[in-house]
């Protein structure tokens, strides 16, 4: 029996979700959903439909779990609770200061509603979150370092091109260097968040736009570029779709510990990701939050999750048998 999926949202993200359901032989894609004509839009599955977001509701009995592929900045916060109380849901809500909000929000109504719903899901927040929650498990002694990058935010490109006056954006987060060495050779340096990134975002404007007004919003947004120093740059249409249509990313997590009586050992846990396409990662891990969520609904479970209270074996297809005798 196949798990029935929803998108809602067929931007980059939505397009990775429905490739990611292609390799799983455990899913089949039912319905997309878009804000716009559906009509105008084109997707790959032979048998699945695609239909106006509005009528998301008519479909609540043919979707086990509904993706949601908008963007955090404006999307998310309202869309999560809206459909946590139709659907089990999926969403990779990454604005990480406002994720305790968000939850409580969407936990409240998934809870009346009897669904399951699962936020924050792709590789930060996500599997970074998990690394470093592990590591901190594992060495209490220590210190915490991320780093994203040099890539494609997806969220933080997202909140630039809903800037009055842009009309194409894409930025890029880009780790300090000797930062990053640093942390990786055990000086346990103390960093701020401006001390171990940049921003730099490539902007075609709208013509005759202010371009000044919209590098100032951009340096000062809250959550996004105010902690950072970030670079503005204004370029033609031609120079963007030349330039910045790719969406690679990638970064480091850290844990830097001591262990022993005095403290005498030192240890270091690097995890890294290099990803050539930051929505297709972030989609393939969705789906297997998608999987969690439809199998903890089959056994009752209701309210919002996180990666933190899922279990590993509840991502994969695999049984417990075969877990057990070939990957532990």
């Amino acid at each position: 029996m196949s798990i029935k999926i929803g998108i809602l949202g067929y931007g980059n993200l939505g397009r990775g979700i429905e490739c990611a359901i292609k390799q799983n032989v455990d899913m089949e894609l039912v319905a997309v959903f878009t804000r716009r004509s559906p009509e105008t839009v084109t997707i790959l599955t032979q048998g699945a439909r695609v239909y106006h977001i509005d009528d998301v509701e008519k479909m609540k009995n043919e979707i086990d779990v509904l993706i949601l592929c908008g963007g955090s900045a404006t999307d998310l916060p309202v869309q999560t609770p809206k459909y946590a109380e139709m659907f089990n849901v999926v969403d990779s809500f990454d604005t990480h200061a406002n994720i305790p909000t968000h939850f409580d929000a969407v936990d409240a109504i998934s809870k009346k509603a009897g669904k399951v719903s699962i936020i924050s899901v792709g590789w930060d927040p996500g599997m970074f979150s998990l690394n470093r929650l592990y590591a901190n498990a594992i060495l209490p002694q220590g210190c915490d370092y991320t780093f994203w990058g040099k890539g494609v935010s997806q969220g933080h490109s997202d909140a630039i091109r809903r800037v009055e006056g842009v009309k194409k954006g894409k930025q890029y987060t880009i780790p300090v260097d000797s930062a990053l060495e640093a942390v990786r050779n055990g000086k346990n340096p103390e960093l701020t968040t401006r001390q171990k990134h940049i921003r730099e975002c490539f902007i075609v404007p709208d013509e005759g736009a202010d371009t000044a007004k919209i590098e100032h919003e951009i340096k000062t947004m809250p959550n996004y570029f105010s902690d950072y120093d970030t670079t503005v740059h204004f370029i033609s249409e031609d120079e963007f779709n030349a330039n910045h249509t790719g969406i690679p990313h990638g970064g480091f997590v850290f844990r830097s510990g001591k262990t022993g009586w005095n403290e005498e050992n030192s240890h270091i846990i690097e995890y890294s990701l290099k990803l050539d396409s930051n929505p297709e990662f972030t989609s393939s891990v969705l789906i297997c939050y998608a999987r969690a969520a439809y199998r903890l609904s089959r056994e009752g479970q209701v309210g919002c999750k996180t990666v933190f209270d899922i279990a590993p074996a509840y991502l994969s297809p695999k049984s417990g048998e075969e877990l057990r005798k070939h990957m532990l």
